[in-house]
């Protein structure tokens, strides 16, 4: 599951009708992202999913909950959420759209750039993005490198600088663990 897209903000405390609307405004490639405010009940599900995905929105992240679990995988649009519940919201309050939300406890304004694979999401303003770059295509070199070590039967500790590391710690000086592939 992987989806990348400008943030199109919204508040939805159990109630589902501000997806509704946010669905219907959201430009094609958007990530719907939802603040609950610590709502307990499902503010999206398949439905909706199969909504946004037919207006070619990138995805919905929910600091809440959603319902249909079971049929989501089906529709194809990536969808995240805390948790699952039978419980539908409401449809009495048309929330909130394109205000900054507080989402997992990160301020997420409305065309914020949103990131998201199966080890989670990653939520900010595209230039902190393209600030991170340089150090994300590091890291994945390096690890190609260890994984390549290691298909060759090298250990993984080995390729560390970890016996270095951790007698730095020991002596209470500052280390980071470094690579040697």
């Amino acid at each position: 599951m992987r989806l990348a897209g400008p943030a199109v903000t919204v508040v939805a405390h159990d109630d589902h009708l501000p997806l509704l609307v946010a669905i219907r405004a959201a430009a094609p490639g958007s990530v719907l992202v939802v603040a609950t405010n610590g709502g307990t009940r499902a503010v999206s599900g398949e439905l909706f999913a199969t909504e946004a995905r037919r207006r070619g929105l990138a995805g919905i992240v929910v600091d809440g909950y959603c319902r249909d679990r079971a049929g989501l995988p089906a529709v194809g649009l990536p969808v995240y959420a805390r948790g699952t519940t039978p419980m539908a919201g409401t449809t009495l309050d048309a929330g909130r759209i394109d205000e900054p939300v507080t989402f997992g406890g990160v301020r997420v304004e409305a065309g914020d750039l949103v990131v998201g694979d199966d080890d989670g999401l990653v939520v900010g303003p595209a230039q902190r993005f393209a600030a991170a770059i340089p150090g994300a295509e590091e890291v994945e070199r390096a690890e190609a490198a260890l994984l390549a070590g290691m298909t060759e039967g090298r250990d993984l500790p080995g390729m560390t600088t970890l016996d270095a590391h951790l007698a730095a710690l020991a002596d209470g000086k500052p280390s980071a663990l470094g690579f040697t592939p």
